[in-house]
């Protein structure tokens, strides 16, 4: 698969055995590999690559390396990861929708799937249209964290604060219509002002400014702020999701914390170009049900306050009803809070 130069990219090798050896470099980059089980034959007989849209060490970057080498193993084949940045994930998502249709171009995206519709004028695909939905990953709950140092002690103090600071106080994000930005939105939205936000190229780059105390507050996934949370390098404030997170226990929810108009999680899937074969999505949706139900996946997924979606969910026709709700519910949101981008 072609990836622009403007856009940096990583790649790594995950595949089918349970201990992953690291190898000196490969394709020009470094990368990780092992070797699989036969194919016998048919799909898949070459390297799968599995796209992120957005940048290594992130969230979403994450949550895919978790699931690529048991689903590797179940396929009997390689899986290469690769980070396509750039726009808010649609850099990577649009070169997955041109991929050729043979299921050997897989993209992982989050949320942000169902807002680039609203958020992007010339948008160059359409998710219902030029996709093929595999199933859900996971649901992953977000967290309001500050720099350690920040005034505020608790969330309805953060809320006085920035009311009576909103020109001087700054909210980070990972880049428009990333996560983080559309957090960031709806707690602006609930708390009816508008601050200044600090937009990033991806979750990494922004939570290490927040540490360094950069920048004052951001809202991120548990999969990236958990081992600060606990490390003391960030100050946290509530997890948006109606009960606390079992890794986080001493977290508030924000309901419980004074602010319960404020309530999103991440959900992830994976995608394929519109036209491949069936019985190549239901293979791929195989070993994902597969992945999602391996132990080591579930412990992975529970030390980053999350958890694999229900088996039911992890479904093509689950998936695709879940993107076109959600297609609905943040048309509207993004419309409210008047957000554009090019």
């Amino acid at each position: 698969m072609r990836t622009t130069s403007r856009y940096r990219a990583s790649t790594r090798i995950i595949t089918a055995i349970g201990v992953v050896s690291l190898v000196a470099a490969c394709a020009g980059n470094g990368g990780t590999t092992a070797t699989g089980g036969a194919t016998g034959g048919g799909y898949p007989d070459k390297n799968i690559t599995f796209v992120v849209p957005f940048s290594a060490g992130g969230p979403t970057d994450t949550v895919t390396r978790m699931i690529a080498e048991p689903m590797a193993a179940k396929l009997g084949g390689k899986i290469v990861v690769q980070n396509v940045e750039g726009a808010g994930g649609t850099v990577g998502a649009g070169e997955v929708a041109r991929a050729d249709p043979d299921g050997y171009t897989v993209l992982m995206h989050h949320i942000g799937m169902s807002t680039a519709p609203a958020l992007y004028q010339n948008l160059d695909y359409k998710p219902l249209e030029d996709f093929q939905t595999v199933g859900l990953v996971t649901e992953v709950p977000m967290t309001i964290v500050a720099r350690k140092d920040f005034a505020p002690k608790t969330l309805q103090e953060l809320v006085t604060h920035v009311k009576a600071n909103a020109s001087k106080v700054t909210l980070a994000n990972a880049g428009i219509g990333a996560a983080s930005h559309l957090c960031g939105l709806l707690f602006q939205t609930a708390t009816g002002v508008k601050l200044q936000e600090v937009p990033y190229e991806g979750t990494g780059p922004a939570l290490t400014d927040l540490v360094g105390g950069q920048v004052d507050f951001m809202c991120d996934q548990t999969t990236n702020t958990s081992g600060q949370i606990t490390a003391g390098e960030v100050k946290a404030y509530a997890v948006t999701t109606p009960e606390r997170v079992k890794s986080l226990p001493d977290l508030p929810t924000t309901t419980e914390a004074g602010l319960p108009q404020l309530q999103v999680s991440v959900w992830h899937g994976l995608y394929v170009p519109k036209a491949t074969p069936p019985e190549v999505v239901q293979k791929l949706t195989e070993a994902l049900k597969v992945a999602l139900a391996d132990q080591k996946v579930i412990d992975q997924m529970a030390k980053l306050g999350t958890a694999p979606v229900p088996a039911e969910d992890a479904t093509a026709e689950a998936h695709r009803t879940k993107l076109q709700e959600q297609i609905g519910t943040w048309g509207k949101v993004i419309a409210d809070a008047g957000v554009k981008a090019s």
